[in-house]
């Protein structure tokens, strides 16, 4: 099995001690993402639908950074601080995963890292 670290500047760096995404063979296993603005460093000041999309394009920068697009993408994380803010993420989420959704589980956490309200991880094959 070949083991790759996917890292790209056009997705926020690693806030600790994990990678961006990890490639092994034709399967990418990206990080959560948070509505962290890869070029200022500081989070999305604005509505939850903000920050999804923000959390979003950060999801597809790292799946560029391993030349995978959002149809690459078969299971999804979607971690909310308020399970209220379900139907507003998920009409976001719809506009990126459109064609074929990917599986996908969402779940309410008490917190998230820097008082995030959305986090998205997922994992992707070639």
């Amino acid at each position: 099995m070949s083991r790759t670290t996917v890292t790209t500047p056009r997705a926020p760096a690693a806030i600790g001690p994990y990678s961006q995404a990890i490639l092994t063979d034709d399967t990418l296993y990206c990080s959560g993402q948070i509505a962290i603005d890869p070029d200022t460093g500081h989070m999305v000041n604005g509505s939850v639908e903000e920050e999804t999309r923000r959390v979003l394009d950060n999801v597809g920068a790292v799946l560029q950074g391993a030349s995978m697009t959002y149809e690459n993408v078969v299971q999804c994380t979607v971690f909310l601080t308020d399970v209220n803010d379900y139907a507003q993420v998920n009409e976001v989420y719809g506009r990126y995963f459109n064609e074929t959704p990917p599986a996908r589980q969402a779940v309410q956490v008490a917190a998230l890292p820097r008082s995030a309200r959305v986090e998205i991880s997922c994992i992707a094959v070639r």
